[in-house]
């Protein structure tokens, strides 16, 4: 563990120390692309922070393959490597679609090339264990494919759902936090050594998420564009095949006991269907409800509008940070609920817990719609937009309220218009940084 928390630190350290330098490059490049229409900031922000994140994770991987025990990881499997050669890949297509805006087409192939790159050296799903089935052996095509989809549709889940300031970073940082304790269950509980890699994948995903957070969160000084949101979908992708299509479930010698025992001690076999979907199970369904919303419109499923999940949560009233909190809890919720099912399946506690957190989660997304009003004898010390009757405030007292800062009532502002932070039409941010 002293490793695997070692390997976290120093790429965080790289990847942050990195981003500033980084960001400077961008304004120099001209990687400032103006504001769309769909944009939720209010001033041209430079992009490429995925080249701090790129070189926090080969730092990362050059440390593990130096250190005791996760040097045994390089010399047992070819997965680093695998995932370093795709990883340079989709880094350096999303370096160039940052810069200078490529096809969606072409950037869609680039990924499938990435994919089949980490495949041909070994990065693949050999097999699939099957609820009353078994473990099923795939073939060489099957397997092929079954991996191209698997990482073609994470890196796009992880792109569309990149909207907010610290957004991503963060609910993929969450993601990887869930998936390095299932990982590392396998390999320390039941001495797997094939789980190693997938364990080694996700604290260096943490580091690069941690590390680049800082500089991400609103108001964001850099974005990490298309050359952060596909690698760090990659790497999510990467972990998952490695543990899911790499493990033999026939060693962890789960079948002994009663059938009812042998079925619950199944569970950590099969939770790996499902832990790669519950780690983008946010990021997935924005990628469904987009395509479909696109298709219905007569669009390209490409096409980008202001239709997302994140652009929703503005719409109906949450501020900027809020919408970004209210995505963390959820992401939090569904991954850690799933790691908690697998280690224990027959605790009707965990299903309690998970339906009771659910329902808190919806109480904060509909607070905005209830706004509280303060009683009569505390109106005049309280912002304006909390007053039963503005016309109640003295008019002597309103320069005095404007010079302490207080807000003024929100004016409803058209979803799409450039300019405006969502629906919050929050001020503009401030130029010094």
């Amino acid at each position: 563990m002293r490793e695997y928390l070692l390997t976290l630190c120093i790429t965080a350290a790289v990847t942050y120390l990195l981003t500033g330098p980084v960001r400077k490059f961008a304004i120099v490049a001209g990687a400032m692309p103006e504001i769309r229409a769909r944009d939720v900031h209010r001033e041209p922000t430079p992009r490429l922070g995925g080249i701090a994140m790129f070189f926090g994770l080969c730092a990362g991987l050059l440390v593990a393959d130096h250190l005791t025990n996760l040097s045994e990881v390089f010399e047992k499997s070819n997965e680093p490597r695998a995932l370093l050669s795709g990883a340079a890949l989709i880094w350096l297509i999303g370096v160039l679609d940052d810069k200078f805006e490529i096809d969606a087409l072409i950037k869609l192939g680039g990924q499938m090339i990435a994919a089949g790159v980490m495949v041909v050296q070994g990065l693949t799903i050999l097999w699939i264990p099957l609820p009353g089935v078994g473990t099923v052996a795939l073939t060489q095509w099957q397997g092929t494919l079954l991996t191209v989809a698997l990482v073609v549709i994470t890196i796009n889940a992880v792109n569309f759902v990149d909207g907010l300031d610290g957004l991503a970073a963060g609910m993929v940082c969450i993601a990887a936090a869930a998936f390095f304790m299932y990982a590392y269950r396998i390999w320390y509980s039941y001495g797997i050594e094939a789980a190693a890699p997938a364990s080694l994948f996700a604290a260096i995903l943490m580091g690069m998420c941690l590390g680049f957070l800082p500089h991400n969160m609103h108001p964001a000084r850099i974005f990490m564009g298309d050359s952060g949101s596909m690698l760090i979908g990659l790497v999510l992708a990467a972990g998952a095949i490695s543990v899911t299509g790499q493990v033999d479930p026939d060693v962890m010698k789960l079948f002994s006991g009663s059938e009812r025992n042998a079925v619950h001690q199944m569970v950590p076999v099969y939770i790996p269907l499902l832990m790669p979907l519950t780690i983008i199970a946010i990021p997935a369904a924005d990628l469904i409800l987009a395509i479909v919303r696109r298709t219905w419109r007569g669009q390209s499923p490409f096409a980008a509008d202001r239709g997302h999940l994140h652009h929703r949560l503005l719409e109906i009233g949450h501020s900027h940070s809020r919408a970004v909190l209210i995505m963390y809890f959820f992401s939090a919720l569904i991954a850690f609920g799933a790691l908690a099912y697998s280690v224990n399946a027959a605790s009707m506690w965990i299903v309690l817990g998970v339906v009771f957190l659910s329902a808190i989660g919806l109480v904060l997304l509909l607070l905005p719609r209830f706004t509280p009003r303060a009683p009569r004898w505390a109106e005049r010390f309280v912002p304006p937009r909390y007053r039963r009757h503005r016309s109640a405030v003295p008019a002597g007292e309103t320069a005095v309220a404007e010079d302490e800062g207080a807000e003024e009532e929100r004016v409803p502002v058209a979803a799409g218009v450039s300019g405006v932070n969502g629906a919050t039409a929050v001020g503009p941010r401030s130029r010094t940084r």
